[in-house]
Order: C-alpha cells, then structure tokens, then sequence
C-alpha cells in the first residue's frame, strides 16, 4: 500500500529559509552584544549652604599721636658798616706793552756769520745688487764681481761652520726655511738682524748664527760709505727627511 503525503504538511520544506533566517538574527544579536557599551556613573551630592546672619567683626580704631618738631631757632644778623677815610693816595702803576709794532726799531742785529750750521750726516742704505763696491768679507780680496762672489761664499762657510740644529725644533720634527734680513752697516758691523720662518726656534738659531759674523769692510757708494742690507735663506731640514 503506497503511503501518501500531503504537501502542505512537510515540515523540512523551508527549513533551509528558516536556518538562514535564524543565523542572520543570531549575528545581528551577537554584534549588538559586541558593540553595546556601558558607562560608570558616579553619584554626586550638592548642598546648599544658608547663611541666616552675617557676621562683622569689629575693627578697633588706633589713634598715633606724633609730636611735631620743635620750631627752629631765629638767627639775628647784625649788619656793621663801617667808613674808613682815605687817609694815603695810591699811586696806580702803569702796565707798559711788551708786543712789538711795525713802527718799533729792532737796534739788535744778528750778522749770518754768526748761525753756525751743523751738518747732519744721513745714513745711507745702498742695495747689495747695484753697490758701486760690495762690502769686503774678511780675508776676500779683487774687483767687485770677485769680491761678491767672495762674500756669498764666506757666508756659505760661515753658516756651515756654525750651524746648530735646536734641540726642541729636533724633538719636535719641526723644520722649514728661515730667511734672515740684516744690515751691514757704514761701519762694517751687523745690524738690525731679523728672521722670518715657520717656527720661533729655528729663527733664534738663524739670527745667532748671523750675529756672529766678523766685522766687514763697508760697502761703497761715490766714494762714501754706506749701509748695505742683505738677505739670505736658511734651510732647516733634518736627516732623512
């Protein structure tokens, strides 16, 4: 026997619209949980304070009694003239004028003979390069050109037999070129020596060694003697270097 349904009695028909349903419902439910928020609420109290009567305080009153000062005391001056005679005639004394006028007469003259004139000698500077007769070093002799060529050699000799390295420069590895500036004077004596370098012991020991030179024979202009400066580079290196 064939069993028959009725199909407005099958309860699975729209179980799946059901499901879907439901689940939406639930999600909506489950956000809404998520996203209610709640908030602390704090109780307060307010009063009201009446004040039925004011109260004033009384303030007493101070009274300062200040004496004034005494009034200062009343200073009589007395006025006294008194007239005296003249009794002795003052002689006035006349101031005479000591300027002289165009009309005034100088009687005292000065003859020319008597202004006697001191002549001053100038103190010649001649450069080394262009002095008719070069100064002479010691033991240097011939006409000018061997003369300086003498001279520069001496000065050669000279600084090779005196060189001394300083001791500070030499710790240091301090070296470099010095030149040193100095003037042979109308007299045959160094002067005004200078030096400049890279370092203010290497310029000690240049001017030491040019200090020590030996007195010369001055140099020559037109027959008169003249200074003579002169200037010559000193090479501080040390070995190895």
């Amino acid at each position: 026997m064939e069993v028959k349904k009725n199909p407005s009695a099958d309860v699975g028909r729209n179980s799946s619209l059901y499901f879907a349903v439901g689940l939406n419902i639930m999600l909506l439910l489950t956000y809404f949980g998520f996203e209610y928020k709640t908030y602390d609420k704090t109780l307060s109290e307010s009063d009201i304070l009446m004040l039925s009567e004011q109260l004033e305080e009384d303030i007493p009153i101070t009274n300062i009694e200040i004496t004034p000062p005494p009034p200062p005391p009343k200073t009589v001056v007395t006025e006294a003239i008194q007239v005296v005679e003249d009794v002795a005639e003052i002689e006035e004394t006349v101031l005479e004028s000591t300027e002289i006028g165009q009309d005034d007469v100088i009687q005292e003259v000065v003859a020319v003979d008597d202004v006697e004139v001191e002549e001053v000698e100038e103190d010649i500077e001649v450069p080394f390069a262009v002095i008719e007769r070069v100064p002479t070093f010691p033991g240097c002799s011939g006409n000018n050109d061997e003369l300086r060529a003498c001279f520069q050699r001496k000065i050669t000799e000279h600084l090779q037999k005196n060189f001394r390295y300083p001791e500070v420069a030499e710790e240091l590895g301090i070296t470099g070129k010095v030149y040193v500036f100095f003037l042979i004077d109308k007299n045959g004596n160094i002067t005004k020596v200078k030096s400049r370098g890279p370092d203010r012991h290497l310029e000690t020991e240049a001017e030491r060694i040019i200090k020590i030179l030996p007195k010369m024979i001055p140099g020559k202009q037109r027959d008169r003697n003249v200074g003579v400066p002169y200037s010559i580079p000193i090479n501080f290196q040390l070995r190895g270097n």
